[in-house]
């Protein structure tokens, strides 16, 4: 297609420069036409002034014959006079003739002083005339040069085109012969693709009709008498789930390193700053009371650190061969244990921190304010403490399955994950405000004046775990709340029953994913590997897309070949033109050549002989006029397509005439045939441009469907994400009302459960006192 976009690209530009050169052509056949409007106004010219010449000639000619008249006149006057003068003084008579004879001789001699004037003044004016049509001569000539030059420059510029669309034709021919046998290929391996098809279409009809005749016949395995046997209805292995799996534990793994680096620190922290405040350990000894506390913070390291470990080991215990529920996940019993012993650390050092707190308030320079943030602290402390013995309750509740096989069943195993992602919300909104209270806490203490730089920078590294730790509960609470729904799903069952998958079943099921594996590799092996349906369809696509772009492609081979045919036929033109042009430039030189010959002949005699030479030029040109008429060559005027041309006939020149005319007859035939040639060629251009525009628009209708469908499309998907956006908002919502509810229910519990302690106890110590009250009897 890429090829195809390049040849339109090429003959777009081929047709914009057909279109300029048609504009230049255009433009010098203007220039043509004017030239030869100018030529024939020119020798319209020509013609007057050899007629006015003619006419001033036929009066010199006149003129010199009144001359000789008078000349005669005079002669026979002076001979009278001579007479007259011979004869002697006859008196008064005799001297009024001879003043009317003197004033008679004195017109003439005036008369022929005008004539001589006016000779010599149309002389100069035939002259500047001749200089006039000269001058036009050489600027005719060299428009001429000019418009050869362009005439040639356009002959080797369309050789330049034929040859390059030449070269275009013969890379397209290969091109096409490629594309028909890619054609041919594509043919050949559809029909092999359509075969392998129905094989596989038979193939699989048939392994589903023995499946399905092995499901009715075999599956499920049911024994309502003795359930133990149920164990064989295995479910199969959800390679998926076990990837969701492993990628949500090694989320949960980076998080809970993060949270045993926050809580290190934290501790650490603490530890120091015990050390520091409201004494300083290293200029007096602190209280007991912190002497234990911070003995208990430098065993943090042993209660903490295994937290990691032993989460380590859960997320490399799940893998994509192994089966993850709660009831085969051992390895969460060690987090769960080590997780109490956590908690159980958090316990023991809580009455420690709130005396701690209670001494820093009994500090002398302790204000109203800062005795108010400690007793918040004190409250937050508290909290964190108790979520952390809420996340211990539901993190043994979540590891009793792997321990006893009928602890807790799948509703209670949904509610318990609901519980305990809204217990680390609770956490993280409890620390959250711990980390707030601090940041108070650490303001009011810079402004005491006792306050060192040592505290300020342990108050700041404190401060720093704690917006670590708060960072990390939140991405905890939200990483939890995101999963709840993989978490709270069953992702493995026994087929035709809702119970939990147990260990017998589980390894029932790793065994049977180790043979089907072994299977479908030895199928694999025996048989070559069929195509998939997705990968067959995409090749129909292509196979039809291909089919379809070689009938295109085969319409622009035959229009390239019939433009080609055109391009030739119009190359053959411009030979046959460029060599009429050479012809009529030779007749051209030759004429101009005559011309020039003619002109030096013409301006060979001097002017000085004129007036004696007048009767022998009126002899000549009556003897020449005699001669032609003699010989039956009268001037003749000529008359053609390019003017009028006023010429005396020889033998010789009869046949340039003939020449000519028959040139400018032939020029004007190819013309009318190249005119002939383009407009086949626009004719051709407009149908493929027409074809063109039905296969765009045709493409156009194609898109314009698939683009309503997509629209639709996207407007059910935008549909379905607001449904179940709406969905999650009320499920969550729910969730929440539940877990305030449970939160509700388990602290009314709790101090139930704290005041049945306290009344057996009181019983007790009741039973005590009667006892001893009894002996002492």
């Amino acid at each position: 297609m890429a090829n195809v976009t390049d040849l339109q690209t090429k003959y777009s530009k081929l047709a914009q420069e057909y279109s300029k050169l048609r504009a230049q052509n255009q433009v010098l056949k203007k220039a043509v036409v004017d030239e030869q409007a100018n030529s024939a106004s020119l020798k319209e010219q020509l013609k007057q002034r050899d007629q006015s010449l003619r006419k001033q000639e036929q009066e010199m000619d006149s003129l010199s014959f009144r001359n000789q008249q008078l000349a005669k006149r005079v002669e026979l006057l002076q001979e009278e006079l001579a007479a007259s003068e011979a004869k002697g003084k006859k008196g008064k008579h005799g001297l009024q003739t001879q003043s009317v004879f003197d004033e008679d001789l004195q017109k003439k001699i005036e008369e022929n002083e005008r004539l001589h004037i006016q000779f010599y003044e149309a002389d100069e004016q035939h002259k500047k005339t001749e200089a006039e049509l000269r001058e036009r001569l050489e600027k005719l000539e060299k428009d001429a040069e000019q418009h050869q030059a362009v005439v040639d420059g356009l002959t080797t510029k369309y050789a330049e085109t034929i040859e390059r669309l030449q070269s275009d034709k013969a890379r397209l021919e290969v091109k096409a012969q490629t594309l028909e046998r890619e054609a041919k290929e594509c043919r050949m391996r559809t029909e092999d693709c359509q075969q392998q098809l129905r094989r596989c279409q038979s193939e699989l009809n048939r392994q589903v009709k023995q499946s399905s005749s092995v499901i009715q016949e075999k599956v499920p395995f049911n024994d309502t008498k003795f359930s133990d046997y149920n164990s064989l209805n295995v479910p199969s292995h959800n390679r998926r789930h076990q990837l969701k799996a492993r990628d949500v534990a090694g989320q949960a793994m980076s998080f809970i390193q993060d949270l045993v680096a926050a809580l290190l620190n934290f501790h650490s922290y603490t530890e120091q700053r015990v050390h520091i405040y409201p004494l300083d350990s290293s200029i007096e000894t602190i209280s007991p009371l912190n002497q234990k506390f911070s003995q208990y913070l430098h065993e943090n390291a042993a209660y903490v650190r295994p937290l990691e470990d032993s989460f380590l080991q859960l997320y490399q215990s799940i893998t994509e061969d192994t089966v993850t529920v709660l009831e085969t996940v051992i390895k969460l019993k060690n987090f769960a244990v080590n997780f109490s012993s956590y908690t159980h650390f958090l316990q023991k050092i809580l009455p420690y921190q709130l005396k701690s707190l209670e001494e820093e308030c009994e500090a002398p320079l302790c204000t109203a304010a800062l005795n108010a943030k400690n007793q918040e602290l004190q409250s937050d402390i508290k909290r964190v403490t108790s979520v952390f013995e809420k996340l211990q309750n539901y993190i043994n509740l979540l590891a009793l399955p792997s321990v006893r096989q009928d602890a807790m069943p799948q509703s209670n195993t949904s509610a318990v994950f609901t519980q305990l992602a809204a217990c680390l919300h609770s956490l993280h909104d409890a620390i959250k405000e711990m980390s707030k209270h601090y940041n108070q806490k650490a303001v009011i203490e810079r402004e005491l004046p006792t306050v060192t730089q040592k505290l300020c920078t342990t108050t700041e590294c404190l401060l720093g775990s704690l917006g670590s730790l708060t960072s990390c509960t939140g991405k905890i609470a939200t990483f939890f709340s995101n999963n709840l729904d993989f978490f709270t799903s069953s992702g493995y069952s026994p087929r035709g029953s809702t119970a939990a998958l147990n260990p017998v079943q589980a390894e029932s099921m790793l065994a049977n994913k180790k043979k089907a594996t072994a299977y479908i590799q030895a199928v694999k092996k025996a048989k070559p590997q069929s195509v998939p349906y997705r990968e067959a369809l995409s090749n129909r696509r292509i196979l039809t897309s291909s089919t379809e772009s070689r009938e295109g492609l085969t319409q622009q081979v035959q229009q390239s070949q019939e433009k080609i045919a055109r391009l030739e036929q119009e190359k053959e033109h411009w030979l046959l033109e460029a060599q009429l042009g050479k012809v009529r430039l030779e007749k051209e030189n030759q004429r101009i050549a005559e011309l020039e010959a003619q002109l030096a002949a013409a301006l060979g005699g001097s002017l000085n002989s004129q007036t004696a030479a007048a009767g022998a030029l009126t002899r000549g040109h009556e003897e020449a006029a005699a001669e032609l008429k003699a010989a039956g060559k009268e001037p003749t005027l000529c008359t053609s397509l390019v003017g009028m041309l006023c010429t005396t006939p020889t033998d010789e020149h009869v046949g340039d005439e003939e020449s000519r005319e028959q040139l400018i007859k032939s020029h004007y035939m190819a013309r009318v045939g190249e005119l002939t040639t383009q407009l086949q060629i626009s004719d051709s251009k407009a149908v493929h441009f027409h074809s063109e525009c039905r296969a765009l628009a045709k493409r156009l209708a194609i898109a314009e469907k698939s683009r309503e469908t997509f629209s639709e499309e996207v407007k059910l998907a935008n549909q379905n994400i607001t449904r179940l956006q709406d969905e999650l908002a009320t499920t969550k919502r729910s969730y929440e009302d539940q877990l305030s509810m449970m939160s509700d229910h388990l602290c009314s519990m709790n101090e139930t459960l704290s005041k049945q302690r306290e009344e057996i106890d009181t019983l007790k110590m009741g039973s005590k006192g009667n006892a001893k009250k009894n002996k002492g009897r």
